[in-house]
């Protein structure tokens, strides 16, 4: 099933935990000189259009980035993030949202790498548009849960893997978990940020992809969630969550700091909560 398009989404609640994340997770790793590399198994179309019909019809950006921009002299620690979506936007007005591997881009450093991996046929032409251009970057039409242990190992023994797929298809669930084994197991030493969704309590597979997660040969996992709404019974995704195998050093620290912040920015009723703990203790 190829039908999912992340333009009625970006720029929701869950697009910020998943980037602001990312964000900390690269300011780490370039905290060294040396390179690294940026992996994205699905990478959609990399900018979107929040004027176009799609993410006009959902709105779902009212309710997360427009939120969160007020507030940015608050929130230092992601002044990366904002600076990336103000270089797509000419004024005060927002409308274009850059995704995850535009985000990358404009974070990497010259001696740094990108690797792109998107099957849908129409996203993929969009990546390549959008991002075809920089010779740091390797756009791969492939399937990621199959591209990401496929792509590995690297030459650059550092870096980070962003995996989040729509979960539109259950088993996506278990096609994460059995990708990220696969992918660990080559490259031990990378970081693999791992987005979920947090959705109704009949349809939520959240419990049973941490489980799966954390009995990883793994170094440690460390799981942040955040969520704008009581979880409903049979339909919605009211949160999100990160789980992030190899987390680099005092993420917990950093992510214990920003988690409370974009609680109240994004949930300013409190109606959901956030949290914050290792799955997997660092050894």
């Amino acid at each position: 099933m190829l039908s999912y398009r992340h333009s009625f989404h970006a720029g929701n609640h869950a697009d910020i935990i998943k980037h602001a994340s990312l964000c900390l997770i690269i300011d780490a790793l370039k905290a060294k000189a040396k390179p690294f590399s940026y992996l994205d198994s699905h990478s959609g179309g990399g900018l979107y259009d929040l004027q176009d019909e799609t993410a006009q019809k959902t709105g779902e950006y009212l309710e997360g980035i427009a939120r969160l921009l007020p507030i940015a002299e608050q929130l230092p620690e992601l002044a990366p993030y904002f600076d990336a979506i103000a270089a797509h936007n000419s004024s005060d007005a927002l409308r274009f949202y850059p995704g995850s591997p535009e985000l990358a881009r404009q974070w990497l450093r010259d001696q740094d790498q990108l690797h792109l991996m998107e099957l849908h046929n129409n996203e993929i032409d969009r990546l390549r548009a959008n991002l075809g251009g920089d010779e740091r970057v390797g756009i791969h039409h492939r399937d990621g849960f199959e591209g990401l242990p496929g792509i590995l190992p690297l030459p650059v023994k550092r870096g980070v893997a962003l995996v989040d797929p729509s979960y539109e298809i259950k088993s996506d669930y278990a096609k994460v978990v059995k990708s990220v084994k696969k992918a660990s197991q080559r490259w031990n030493t990378g970081i693999f940020a791992i987005w979920y969704p947090m959705l109704a309590s009949d349809r939520d597979q959240s419990p049973w992809l941490l489980d799966e997660l954390s009995k990883l040969p793994v170094k440690n996992l460390l799981v942040a969630e955040l969520s704008v709404a009581p979880q409903a019974q049979d339909f919605g995704m009211h949160g999100s969550g990160m789980a992030i195998i190899n987390a680099p050093y005092q993420l917990d620290d950093k992510l214990k700091t920003l988690l409370p912040k974009l609680s109240a920015a994004l949930d300013p009723d409190q109606r959901g909560d956030w949290s914050l703990e290792w799955l997997i203790q660092p050894s």
